[in-house]
């Protein structure tokens, strides 16, 4: 009983900590499709937003992970035949934001910004990553290996899709058009994992949709909601993209 008792101890301690082994609750919310077109201006005035489901009641990561976070986060989410749409609404405490660079791909801590994170064949390995901060400055990259270290965040990995912010006192908006074509998806799928991280200068808070402990790193995709679609998707296409360009030479 002794030997069993130890070899019990030691997967407890060393497997990886899931939702189901820890007993958080998994968060879910609905993305309706819409026919009504969604203007990416950094206003959430489309009549798409206003029938979409939020994904809110954000967790502090950082300073401590047991409370609400002070400054609340507003996603909302919707789609049609080509384009997910994401807008969200990142209450704040002044108008007084922090963006450290107008560069693509910029560096994300520091600075005010949003990461939407997509685990599109629900395996809690892989995952898409779109961030925007509040000049509307885009990033992407791609999460391997669960995100258990920060070698499995790759940002060398870029795509098209489309982005527009708008600061303002006491809050900032943003907008996102992602084509189905940038992600790789199965065909018929009608659940995501999903979840999102923010970064907030102002309170000094890092804060989450679904809880994370704060011994896990905030990008793992151990601890993710759940998104459900109106309608099983459809199979995403080719991802094709042309890049002119002019080459010259003098002597």
């Amino acid at each position: 009983m002794r030997g069993f008792l130890s070899i019990f101890l030691v997967i407890c301690v060393f497997s990886p900590i899931s939702q189901a082994q820890n007993g958080e609750t998994q968060s879910t919310i609905h993305i309706k499709k819409t026919t009504a077109p969604v203007i990416l201006d950094g206003v959430l005035d489309d009549e798409a937003w206003k029938q979409a489901e939020a994904a809110n009641n954000f967790w502090q990561n950082f300073p401590v992970d047991t409370l609400r976070a002070q400054n609340q986060t507003e996603i909302y989410m919707t789609y049609d035949e080509t384009y997910l749409y994401v807008g969200f609404k990142c209450y704040a405490s002044n108008d007084k934001y922090v963006k450290q660079s107008l560069r693509r791909d910029y560096r994300a801590g520091g600075s005010d910004n949003i990461t939407i994170l997509y685990d599109t064949f629900n395996d809690e390995m892989n995952s898409f990553i779109f961030e925007m901060n509040t000049l509307g400055v885009r990033r992407e990259a791609l999460i391997a290996n669960g995100g258990q270290q920060r070698s499995d965040f790759n940002t060398s990995w870029d795509n098209k899709w489309k982005g527009e912010a708008k600061m303002h006192e006491g809050y900032w908006i943003g907008e996102m058009a992602i084509p189905f074509t940038t992600l790789r998806f199965k065909e018929g799928s009608t659940r995501w994992r999903f979840n999102s991280y923010r970064f907030d200068t102002q309170t000094n808070e890092r804060s989450t949709w679904q809880r994370i402990p704060q011994n896990q790193i905030i990008m793992g995709l151990a601890f993710m909601g759940e998104i459900v679609w109106d309608e099983p998707l459809k199979k995403p296409g080719p991802n094709i993209s042309l890049i002119p360009f002019i080459a010259s030479s003098a002597s």
